[in-house]
């Protein structure tokens, strides 16, 4: 197992497509429910404990070698917004084409063929971790994180919030995210015997709601 390698997943310059959806923030700006730091602290640990959890252990699912299509379909299960659908299908084909690039696989390639417009994100997030020789709890933290840096990087320029005050917010959710991510290799176990339902499926509908109208905008900064 590489620790450089998990250094290069989670990295945010890796051309994964994150820097273009904003995890729902831009729609939190506008409804006002994000105004500051500690609006955005709040608005990081809902999101962390609802949709990211659920994320996170869709990743260590796959990780540990559950069948990514079965993912897959849990995953649209869980995702009730049209709108989130499409935007996880589109971060997971350019997260798959970084993958890769980065590190070819079989595996990789097996799913990118099977779901050539894209996988969901975290499904093809759990098997780049595979292929780059990390485990479960790696890319439960790559997942993870990645749910609350997005938002965090996308209201510094949403807000003009100090970055300092963002890269704050972050560190003190760094206890929920430990907690997360043992909890999502814990479900990601069970589901290598107990098949996919056995995974948490916890709602954000707010986030749901936010991404339906913020996909009606006729002008907007992120994708999603």
């Amino acid at each position: 197992m590489s620790r450089a390698a998990l250094l290069v997943l989670a990295d945010g310059r890796f051309p994964a497509g994150g820097h273009a959806h904003s995890g729902g923030a831009e729609a939190a700006v506008r409804a006002r429910r994000i105004t500051d730091a500690a609006s955005l602290e709040e608005f990081c640990r809902g999101r962390l404990h609802t949709s990211g959890a659920v994320a996170a252990s869709l990743a260590a699912a796959a990780a540990l070698g559950v069948d990514p299509g079965e993912l897959d379909l849990a995953a649209d299960a869980r995702t009730p917004s049209p709108a989130l659908r499409l935007a996880a299908r589109r971060l997971g084909r350019q997260l798959m084409r970084a993958a890769r690039a980065t590190w070819p696989h079989p595996e990789l390639d097996a799913l990118a063929q099977r779901f050539p417009k894209g996988a969901h994100q975290p499904v093809v997030l759990g098997l780049t971790a595979r292929a780059a020789g990390l485990g479960p709890l790696d890319a439960a933290y790559c997942s993870a994180y990645e749910g609350v840096s997005g938002p965090a990087t996308a209201v510094v320029r949403l807000l003009s919030l100090d970055p300092f005050d963002a890269t704050g917010v972050l560190a003190r959710l760094a206890p929920d995210l430990d907690r997360v991510a043992r909890d999502a290799v814990e479900a990601g176990r069970q589901a290598v015997t107990g098949g996919v339902d056995v995974l948490p499926a916890r709602s954000a509908p707010l986030l749901e709601i936010g991404a339906e109208t913020h996909a009606a905008w006729p002008v907007r900064l992120f994708a999603s």
